[in-house]
């Protein structure tokens, strides 16, 4: 089971992967990261994408349908899994894919891959991502 370093090298193998990043969605704080950043600032762009990831977690009406828990965080089942898989953002030269990892603590994390539009799969990028995000190991 690949930690943190090797997953971001297996995402980084995907055509058209710009640049990756593991992220605590709830600090804004970036675990690991490799390749290029959209802003040049590896940081700032893994506190811009928490906020992203934080506030479609939380949002009840991307959870429709789901079993929440009252005593879960909010947008979490009762183990502490995001009930959004995953958030697809594209712009005009790319795709971002933040991909929540469940983990056996809080389920926190996220990937985020930054995709070149023009050489990237975004149907394969999102299918290996979530292979990816299941054998990723957090200790």
């Amino acid at each position: 089971m690949p930690g943190i370093d090797e997953c971001l090298l297996d995402v980084m193998r995907l055509p058209g992967a710009r640049g990756a990043a593991v992220v605590d969605w709830t600090s804004g704080l970036a675990l690991g990261t490799i390749g290029d950043s959209p802003n040049g600032d590896h940081e700032a762009t893994a506190a811009e994408t928490a906020e992203v990831a934080r506030m479609a977690a939380e949002q009840p009406a991307f959870a429709a349908g789901l079993p929440e828990a009252p005593t879960a965080a909010p947008g979490t089942d009762v183990t502490g899994t995001p009930l959004v898989e995953d958030v697809i953002v594209t712009t005009r030269a790319g795709y971002h894919i933040l991909r929540f990892v469940e983990t056996d603590f809080d389920s926190s994390v996220f990937l985020h891959l930054w995709l070149d539009r023009a050489e990237g799969n975004l149907a394969l990028a999102r299918i290996r991502l979530g292979e990816m995000a299941e054998r990723l190991v957090l200790a």
